[in-house]
C-alpha cells in the first residue's frame, strides 16, 4: 500500500539452520559444504520503502544477519513509493533484488505473475504457526504461501479533545449509538465546523463496515469474482456510513486525500476524523493533549467496527540466486525480537503474542479493532479496482448524492467484476 495508507514498508532475515527449509527452494553458490567461508564475497539486496521501518530496526536486523552469515553483507536499498511498481516488476525479473516489502493488497498480483518464490516449506521455520490468520490472509494464493505478513495498521477515530470538552462529551464512546449521540452535540457547538469530517468518497472505511456487518465487498461466484455492493451486508453498511456522513460538511464526491485530511484537522474546527495515525496533527501544529484516539465503536461495547488492515508483507523473489540468505533473512526480520521492536514503535506485529508490546496511543486504539479486521480480496487483479476511477468510491459518491443505492450497486458491481476479470 501506499506510505499515506498505511505508515510503512520493510525487509528481512533468518539465521544459518534456516538453509536447509524448502527443498525445491534454489541454493547459495557453495552453500552445500556448509560453513562461514561460503557466504564470502556474497551480498543480499533488501528493498525497505521510504519511510519504512525504524533506523534502529534496520540496523538490528543488518547486525544480526552478518552474525548469523559470517562473509554476506546486507545491502538496504530505501525505495520511493512514486513509480514502485514498475520497478518491483523489472527487478522481480532480473533478479536484482532478493528481498522486498510489498504492500498487502499488492501480494497476490506479484505472487500471480511468478514473481516471487513460494515459502510454504519454510513457513513454520519463519514462525507462520503464530501468525494472525487475518493478518496473513493476503500472503497466501491459491493455496500457497507467496510472503510473510510484517506488520499492520489500521484507521482509528481521530478527535479533538477540546472540542469534544466543549461539547460536554466527557468519554469517548462505547457503541455507535453513542457515537451519533456525541456527534449530535459536536455538530451544535459553536466554533465546530465538522462534527466529522468524513469525505463521501473515503472507502476504506466503507470497507469496514462492510466488514463488520458481516459481508464483502467483492466475493467468488461460479469460479469467478463479481462485486458485492448489491448483498445486504453491504446496503447495511452503507447505511451507517451514511449516517456518519451527514455529521460532515466534507465533499461528497472526494476522498481523504482531496484535499488532505492531515492539513484540516489542526485548524481546530473539526471534531472528529478517521485517519492513520501519520494523519494525526504533529505536535508542533496541535498539542499532543488536544489530540485523542478511539476505535470507531461497533454495535455493541464489547467490539469495535471491523476495519481494513493496511500493511506490509515480507517476500523472496523467486530469480534470487541467494534463496537460502533470503530466507535467513525473514526468520531475523520476523523473529520475535524484531517484530516486538516494531510493535514497540507504534504497528501492529503479525502474532498476537506480541500485541502487549504495541506503544503509543494511536496504535493502542487500533489494535482492539485489528483483531477482526480484514483485507482486501485477495485475488491478483484487485488492484485494477483501486486503479482511478475507483469504482467503490463512484458508487459512494453517487448513492450519498441521492442515486438509487440498488441500481447503482448494480451498476458499479457489473464494474467491478469487469475490472476483476482483467489480467493486471
Amino acid at each position: 500500500m501506499k506510505r499515506q495508507l498505511i505508515a510503512a514498508v520493510g525487509v528481512a532475515a533468518m539465521v544459518v539452520g534456516l538453509a536447509a527449509c524448502g527443498s525445491d527452494a534454489k541454493k547459495d553458490d557453495g552453500a552445500s559444504s556448509g560453513g562461514a567461508k561460503d557466504y564470502n564475497g556474497k551480498t543480499l539486496n533488501a528493498w525497505f520503502m521510504d519511510g519504512s521501518a525504524p533506523q534502529a530496526w534496520q540496523d538490528g536486523v543488518k547486525a544480526e544477519f552478518e552474525k548469523q552469515f559470517p562473509g554476506a553483507k546486507l545491502n538496504i536499498q530505501i525505495q520511493k513509493w512514486d513509480g514502485i511498481g514498475q520497478k518491483v516488476t523489472t527487478a522481480l525479473s532480473e533478479g536484482s533484488v532478493d528481498v522486498l516489502e510489498i504492500g498487502n493488497t499488492q501480494t497476490a498480483g506479484y505472487a500471480a505473475t511468478g514473481g516471487l518464490a513460494d515459502l510454504t516449506g519454510a513457513k513454520a521455520d519463519l514462525g507462520g504457526s503464530d501468525w494472525a490468520p487475518n493478518l496473513n490472509e493476503s500472503a497466501v494464493l491459491d493455496g500457497k504461501q507467496y510472503a510473510a505478513p510484517w506488520y499492520f495498521t489500521n484507521r482509528v477515530v481521530i478527535y479533538n479533545k477540546e472540542l469534544w470538552t466543549k461539547a460536554g462529551i466527557a468519554a469517548p464512546p462505547k457503541t455507535l449509538d453513542e457515537f451519533y449521540a456525541d456527534l449530535e452535540k459536536l455538530k451544535g457547538t459553536p466554533g465546530v465546523n465538522n462534527a466529522l469530517y468524513l469525505p463521501g468518497q473515503e472507502w476504506y472505511t466503507y470497507f469496514g463496515l462492510v466488514t463488520d456487518a458481516g459481508g464483502k465487498i467483492a466475493k467468488q461466484d461460479g469460479g469467478k469474482w463479481v462485486g458485492n455492493l448489491s448483498s445486504p451486508e453491504a446496503k447495511a453498511a452503507f447505511a451507517t456510513y451514511q449516517k456518519l456522513q451527514s455529521y460532515s460538511n466534507a465533499p461528497k464526491d472526494k476522498d481523504e486525500a482531496t484535499p488532505q485530511q492531515s492539513t484540516l484537522f489542526p485548524k481546530g474546527d473539526i471534531g472528529a476524523m478517521i485517519g492513520l495515525g501519520w494523519e494525526a496533527p504533529a505536535p508542533k501544529d496541535m498539542p499532543a493533549d488536544k489530540v485523542g484516539f478511539f476505535p470507531l465503536p461497533g454495535k455493541t461495547a464489547d467490539k469495535p467496527s471491523s476495519v481494513f488492515l493496511g500493511g506490509s508483507n515480507l517476500a523472496v523473489a523467486e530469480a534470487s540466486k541467494n534463496q537460502d540468505l533470503a530466507k535467513g533473512f525473514l526468520k531475523i526480520a520476523l523473529s520475535d525480537k524484531f517484530e516486538g521492536q516494531l510493535a514497540a514503535s507504534g504497528l501492529i506485529p503479525n502474532k498476537t503474542s506480541l500485541n502487549s508490546q504495541v506503544t503509543g496511543d494511536f496504535a493502542k486504539a487500533a489494535l482492539p479493532a485489528s483483531a477482526n479486521g480484514a483485507v482486501t480480496p485477495n485475488v491478483a487483479s484487485w488492484a485494477n479496482v483501486e486503479n482511478n476511477p475507483n469504482p467503490i468510491k463512484d458508487f459512494l459518491a453517487a448513492a450519498l448524492q441521492g442515486g438509487d443505492y440498488d441500481s447503482l450497486a448494480k451498476k458499479y458491481d457489473d464494474e467491478i467484476g469487469k475490472r476483476l476479470a482483467q489480467k493486471q
